[in-house]
C-alpha cells in the first residue's frame, strides 16, 4: 500500500512523499532523525567505555603506569571518582595484558580486588570475594589476542575481552589500621607468565592527597566524548560481544582502522546526542521509575543497582540496559560478588536520594537518618555522601563525606544512632555529621561489608532522611 502523503511520524514532524518517494526535505530530516536516535542509544551503551578510559587517564594522571607503578590511596573528596569511598584504603593498578598473560598473586588476608577491562566488563574478582575467599593464590589474567598454553593447575584463570585491565585492590583496615592496611597493599605481588629480561617489578606510590579526575564528567556532554571513544576504539582489539554496536557506530562515522572525520551536519548531531543523552541517563540514574528499585517498601532507599545475576547486568535472557545505564551513570566497576542479595554477598549498597517526604536531598536543610544498631554486618558500615553533579565525593571545607563505623561511628552503644547532614552541624553532634552545600543537590550511599540475612530480609532497615 503507497503511504500517503503528508505521513506524520512519532516525533510530531511531517514526512511528505511523492508517488510514494520522500521528497527532498523528507529525506534530510528521516536521516537527522535516524543519526540522532542511533546516536543517542550509542551514547549510552558506550558511556561505560568512556568512563573506563577516563579511569586510565586519571590514575596515569597521578603517576599511575601499566606495568610499572601502581598506587596506594587513602580516598579522601580530593580525589574525584564515581561514589568512591573512604572505608578502606584504595590501591589502583594499571595492567597491560599487550606484553601476554600477567599473574596476580595475593598472600592470605582481608583484600578485596577487582578487575574489569577497558568496557568496565567484569573479569575477575579475586582476595576476599573471589575464588580464593581471601585465602591466598594466584590468579592468571589473559588477554584478548592470547594464543599460548594456559597452565592447567595452580592458578585461578579469568580471561579478559580488552588488553587494558583496571584493577582495584582495596585493604580492610582491621580494627580501623588504616596504616596496617596500606602495607598490606604492598603485598600484592604482580609478574607476567613468562618473565622477559624488560620486565621489573612494578613500584609502589602512596598518592593519598594528590587531586585527581577519573570521572568523563569533562566530556560527557560535548564532542570530545566522541572523539574519546574513537580514540579508545582504535587501541584495543574488537570485542566480539559488541559487534551489533559496532554497527551503530560505524554508521555514524566511528570505526576501528578508519579516520574519524564527520561533517558540519554529523558533528552537530554527535554532540546534541551527548546533550540528549547525558540528560537521559541522569533522568534514569536520579529518576528511576521501576517498581524493583526498592528493597523496602516504607523507604525511599533504592538498590544502588538493579540487577545482579552476572556483574555485567545480563539476566537469563537479555542485557538489562536501564540497570546499566543506571549503574555506570554513578558508579564505576560491577561485579557478580558486588551486586549478590544475599549473605554471600561481599558488600551491599543503598542509593539514598530523597527524605521520608519523597522530595529530592537538598544541601541548603538539615536531615537526620536514624540507622538501628546493631547493622548486620560482618566487616563494617558506613554511609558517604556525594555531589548529585560530580557523583563523587562531596567537597566542603570539612575535607570528608563519610561517617564510617571502623572510625567516626566506632563503639556505638544502644539501639541506634542519629546522623546529621546539612550546612550547619547541630549542637553536640559534630562527630555525627557530614557538610552539606546550599544550592546544590547530594546523594547517599550506605554500605554494608559482610552483609548478613537481615539486610535482605526486611528484618533490619535503616530510616529515612528526615
Amino acid at each position: 500500500m503507497e503511504p500517503e502523503k503528508n505521513e506524520t511520524t512519532q516525533l510530531g514532524e511531517k514526512y511528505n512523499f511523492s508517488n510514494g518517494y520522500p521528497t527532498d526535505a523528507t529525506a534530510k530530516k528521516a536521516y537527522d532523525d535516524s543519526d540522532l536516535i542511533r546516536a543517542i542509544q550509542a551514547y549510552k551503551f558506550f558511556y561505560p567505555t568512556v568512563s573506563g578510559a577516563a579511569i586510565i587517564r586519571g590514575n596515569e594522571q597521578i603517576g599511575v603506569t601499566p606495568n610499572k607503578v601502581f598506587g596506594i590511596l587513602d580516598c579522601a573528596p580530593e580525589q574525584l571518582v564515581f561514589t568512591a569511598n573512604s572505608d578502606t584504603p584504595y590501591g589502583p593498578l594499571l595492567l597491560d595484558l599487550s606484553i601476554g598473560p600477567i599473574v596476580v598473586e595475593l598472600d592470605p588476608g582481608p583484600l578485596i580486588v577487582c578487575s574489569m577491562d577497558i568496557n568496565q566488563r567484569w573479569v575477575a574478582d579475586m582476595g576476599v570475594p573471589g575464588p580464593d575467599a581471601g585465602n591466598g593464590g594466584k590468579h592468571l589474567l589473559i588477554g584478548p589476542d592470547y594464543k599460548g598454553e594456559v597452565p592447567k593447575e595452580g592458578y585461578y584463570v579469568h580471561r579478559a575481552s580488552s588488553n587494558r585491565q583496571i584493577v582495584g585492590a582495596r585493604s580492610l583496615p582491621v580494627e580501623g589500621d588504616v596504616a596496617g592496611a596500606k602495607e598490606r597493599l604492598k603485598t600484592i605481588k604482580v609478574y607476567p607468565l613468562e618473565t622477559t629480561p624488560e620486565w621489573q617489578e612494578p613500584q609502589w606510590l602512596d598518592v593519598t592527597g594528590k587531586t585527581q579526575d577519573t570521572t568523563p564528567v569533562e566530556w560527557e556532554n560535548n564532542f570530545r566524548f566522541w572523539e574519546i571513544l574513537y580514540e579508545t576504539l582504535q587501541q584495543e582489539p574488537s570485542f566480539q560481544g559488541y559487534h551489533n554496536e559496532y554497527g551503530m557506530l560505524a554508521a555514524l562515522g566511528i570505526e576501528k582502522g578508519k579516520p574519524f572525520e564527520p561533517n558540519t551536519r554529523m558533528k552537530a548531531i554527535l554532540e546534541e546526542a551527548a546533550r540528549l543523552g547525558n540528560a537521559q541517563m541522569r533522568v534514569l540514574s536520579f529518576g528511576d521509575r521501576r517498581a524493583d528499585r526498592f528493597p523496602w517498601k516504607d523507604r525511599q532507599w533504592q538498590w544502588a543497582s538493579l540487577r545482579y545475576e552476572d556483574g555485567d547486568f545480563n539476566t537469563n535472557n537479555l542485557l538489562d540496559l536501564e540497570a546499566r545505564e543506571k549503574w555506570f551513570y554513578q558508579a564505576v566497576g560491577a561485579s557478580p560478588a558486588m551486586f549478590r542479595r544475599d549473605a554471600k554477598a561481599g558488600s551491599l549498597y543503598w542509593l539514598g536520594l530523597r527524605n521520608k517526604d519523597g522530595a529530592y536531598l537538598d544541601g541548603g536543610k538539615s536531615y537526620k537518618l536514624t540507622v538501628p544498631l546493631p547493622v548486620p554486618g560482618k566487616l563494617f558500615w558506613s554511609v558517604t555522601v556525594y555531589d548529585s553533579g560530580s557523583r563523587s565525593q562531596i567537597q566542603t571545607n570539612q575535607k570528608k563525606a563519610a561517617l564510617r563505623s571502623l572510625f567516626e561511628l566506632k563503639n556505638l552503644e544502644g539501639n541506634s544512632v542519629d546522623l546529621y547532614f546539612g550546612p550547619e552541624a547541630p549542637e553536640g553532634h559534630d562527630n555525627h555529621w557530614i557538610r552539606t552545600i546550599p544550592e546544590k543537590g547530594w546523594f547517599a550511599y550506605f554500605r554494608i561489608y559482610g552483609p548478613e540475612e537481615a539486610a535482605f530480609n526486611g528484618s533490619w532497615k535503616p530510616g529515612d532522611f528526615e
